[in-house]
């Protein structure tokens, strides 16, 4: 009969998959040795694998030189990260060995992208995009980058005041983009998005705003829907009504000359994940050059601004399951040595969902169970996948511990959760371990952050004072040594 773990999966999916498969009892996920990552840190861990990073860069990149090739587009290719994804140094160091454009949202990215030029990651001619609604910090940071001499930053217009807010702080000529504020999907619960300004509203405002403005220069419009890229009629007739916009404003302005689809590409949740990223970019790039070409304008430089898909599939997380509550006669809860809702937030805030696979015991024979984390808040559960519309793990034993990981984590979780700030219920973060590979292609690790501690939560709360924790630093070296023996 098959009864085991790994029967069910070869039963339901293709298994296994490029980044998924099995040796002997235990998962790897590209090639890492899971259980051996548990066994040199402990769970829970939080993990990040710096190569798929630049893999999927890579991947979106040829993807647009192939359309481009095909369709005979004379514009150019600018794949931009979304910074609001993961500011992490180690994804911004990464992603920019890929000679890639960075998008910003607030204040604050500007600071970070004032370090990365000083480091020589980034320089006069790297596009930084600044998106996001532009109040007095936000435009005093752009200003300074411009005014030192940052060509290549584009502010996107957001609202009719954010033009006089930048002219008034900047001192020489400089570039601007304009959102286009999409309608929402029906089923939304408002009809137009509040970023950007209205579709007829576009040409108007220019006209007034920008075309007699000697100090300021329109080069790119920028055209982004809240459910991302996907081959709907929805998806399809915003396109549209973006490209109309642009082929009006580009026979007034000259100087526009760049189109942002900014990002959405989805990123991989279930095993049974299927998405035609080929067939898509063909699609886009086909359409915006039948569109130009029938309005006779040249067709526009391409930008993206993909987050999710740059960072998400980089991510992991890995728990131990602690206890089995059977609470009647149906329902079975596996408990967790971590929290859900801390983190994985987007889990429990938006109930998106994750691959999940145990990391070990796939030869012995499963069950049904929903997941619980530590904290004493009801929501605090993962009850249900995607693909399955249940959980089945390896069935729970005491004397044999089951470790489970979930994977494609690695968007957004860190700064929606409030990485190394409180937790819901004092829960601790994880430690984050760091996954790369050296010269030779071996994998190499490397603890980025500690789990927190009771004295730095005391700390933040106001119990005592700030300390300077130097343990994590010899822990850090001790492991270090061990990995090496």
């Amino acid at each position: 009969m098959n009864t085991k773990y790994i029967d069910l999966v070869n039963q339901t999916f293709y298994f296994p998959q490029e980044e998924f498969n099995l040796d002997n009892d235990n998962l790897r996920f590209h090639g890492i040795d899971l259980m051996q990552l548990v066994e040199t840190y402990g769970a829970p861990l939080k993990f990040t694998y710096l190569p798929q990073i630049s893999n999927n860069i890579q991947r979106a990149k040829s993807w647009f030189a192939d359309a481009i090739q095909k369709t005979d587009y004379a514009g150019t290719y600018n794949y931009c990260y979304c910074t609001k994804s993961s500011h992490f140094k180690h994804v911004l160091d990464q992603a920019l060995k890929n000679d890639i454009h960075i998008e910003t949202s607030s204040a604050f990215d500007i600071n970070i992208v004032e370090i990365l030029k000083k480091e020589g990651k980034i320089n006069n001619n790297t596009y930084v995009i600044c998106n996001g609604f532009k109040r007095d910090q936000y435009v005093s940071n752009i200003a300074r980058l411009i005014n030192n001499g940052h060509q290549n930053c584009i502010p996107v217009i957001d609202n009719y005041e954010e033009l006089d807010l930048l002219t008034q702080n900047i001192s020489k000529k400089f570039k601007v983009g304009i959102r286009i504020a999409s309608e929402e999907e029906p089923k939304f619960e408002f009809y137009t998005s509040r970023l950007g300004i209205g579709y007829k509203n576009i040409v108007p405002f220019y006209k007034e705003q920008i075309q007699d403005n000697k100090q300021v220069e329109l080069k790119m419009l920028h055209f982004f829907i809240n459910t991302g890229i996907r081959d709907n009629a929805y998806y399809w007739n915003e396109l549209l009504k973006c490209l109309r916009v642009y082929t009006s404003l580009k026979k007034i302005c000259p100087s526009l000359d760049s189109l942002n689809i900014g990002g959405g590409f989805p990123i991989k949740n279930s095993l049974a994940f299927e998405f035609d990223y080929k067939y898509m970019v063909e699609e886009i790039v086909a359409q915006i050059k039948q569109a130009c070409d029938e309005e006779g304008v040249a067709v526009p430089n391409i930008f993206t601004e993909f987050g999710s898909f740059t960072v998400g599939e980089s991510g992991g997380a890995i728990y131990k399951v602690l206890y089995q509550k059977q609470q009647n006669d149906r329902e079975k809860w596996n408990m967790i040595n971590s929290s859900f809702m801390t983190t994985l937030p987007d889990s429990w805030s938006i109930n998106k969902r994750f691959i999940m696979l145990p990391i070990n015991r796939w030869n012995t024979s499963y069950e049904r169970v929903m997941l619980g984390g530590l904290t004493c808040d009801s929501d605090d559960y993962y009850n249900s996948e995607q693909h399955i519309n249940a959980i089945y793990l390896p069935k729970f034993n005491k004397d044999k511990p089951l470790y489970i990981g979930f994977f494609n984590t690695g968007a957004y979780q860190e700064t929606i959760g409030g990485f190394g700030g409180l937790q819901h219920c004092l829960i601790p973060a994880p430690k984050h371990i760091l996954i790369d590979k050296d010269e030779t292609g071996a994998i190499v690790t490397k603890l980025f952050r500690q789990q927190q501690t009771s004295e730095q939560l005391l700390s933040i709360l106001g119990y005592q004072d700030e300390i300077q924790n130097n343990e994590f630093e010899k822990l850090d070296q001790e492991i270090q040594l061990q990995l090496n023996k």
